[in-house]
């Protein structure tokens, strides 16, 4: 079997898609179905059932995923190990952001990185907080910016940058108004206009609701903090925001502070302990972005 072969594999094992892997992996469609045709062939049997419309994983397919990551892994360190030889690194970086990302230090890390590492092919794709930290933590992604409940993300290495606390934003002739603080109680009283499920801003939400014992009604939801912000100017909801992204619409909105709450919001770069080369590298330049940025810590961690 060729390693292209298990590439092809495993980004259809990811996609869950053939279409959506080709593009992933820069070839046809048809390229990548007679590749894994022909693995098939050669090891006996199917690894996707393609019955339905997503390519899911046969009894086969999920005894094969993760010896095909290690496959692909050990033959990236051969190259990382004879770059580093030769002061170059060399590969793919695949990173995760959250959705609706407006934190441009990091694209101004990735740029940099580039710009020193341009052997190195980058890859950035959007999702919520929870499933990038699962992609983390499984290999397919190298790197994520999330929002999370917490400063230290379970089995992983995380860079703080952010700390917020969280907020209730509403219409200036909104009842809520004529009170700087609410409590949760108050709050939850109101429908609420917030994030999904999975994103760093809910799940503080629903963590501090549930140590009350309290059960928010989120009638709307949306991904962007804009979306949030234009759904509660209208009236809809109470929106449920961090206090920066409530600080950007304070021209319509007025930001009341949650009495009681004391579980904050993070942002926060994360990755796994066995990083490889290529992952320090960004790193180094993520840090010394962040820094100019005025985010994140002072400490040379990395460098």
């Amino acid at each position: 079997m060729e390693l292209r072969q298990l590439e092809y594999f495993v980004a259809v094992a990811e996609e869950q898609n053939f279409t959506r892997a080709a593009q992933r992996v820069h070839i046809s469609q048809s390229g990548v179905s007679a590749q894994i045709r022909a693995l098939e062939k050669e090891l006996g049997a199917e690894l996707f059932d393609r019955s339905a419309r997503t390519a899911t994983l046969t009894v086969a397919g999920k005894a094969a995923l993760e010896h095909a990551r290690t496959a692909l892994d050990a033959a990236e360190a051969v190259t990382q190990a004879v770059g580093e030889v030769t002061d170059l690194i060399r590969g793919r970086l695949t990173v995760g952001m959250v959705v609706g990302c407006t934190v441009t230090p990091l694209f101004d890390a990735l740029a940099d990185f580039h710009r020193a590492h341009p052997g190195v092919e980058i890859s950035l794709l959007e999702d919520n907080s929870d499933r990038l930290a699962e992609a983390v933590r499984a290999g397919a992604l190298d790197v994520a910016l999330i929002g999370t409940a917490t400063a230290e993300p379970d089995g992983l290495e995380a860079l703080p940058l952010l700390r917020e606390e969280l907020v209730a934003a509403v219409p200036r002739e909104h009842p809520l108004t004529a009170r700087q603080r609410v409590t949760l109680a108050e709050l939850c009283a109101h429908p609420l206009v917030c994030m999904p499920a999975g994103t760093g801003v809910r799940t503080v939400l629903d963590r501090v609701c549930a140590t009350q014992d309290l059960r928010p009604v989120v009638a709307l939801e949306a991904g962007a903090a804009d979306a949030i912000a234009d759904l509660a100017a209208r009236g809809l909801a109470v929106a449920v925001l961090s206090d920066s992204m409530a600080a950007a619409h304070r021209d319509r909105l007025a930001a009341l502070a949650l009495e009681g709450v004391e579980t904050a919001a993070y942002l926060a770069l994360i990755w796994k302990h066995t990083a490889r080369p290529a992952v320090r590298e960004l790193l180094v330049h993520s840090r010394r972005a962040f820094r100019r940025a005025g985010l994140g810590d002072d400490r040379d961690g990395t460098e």
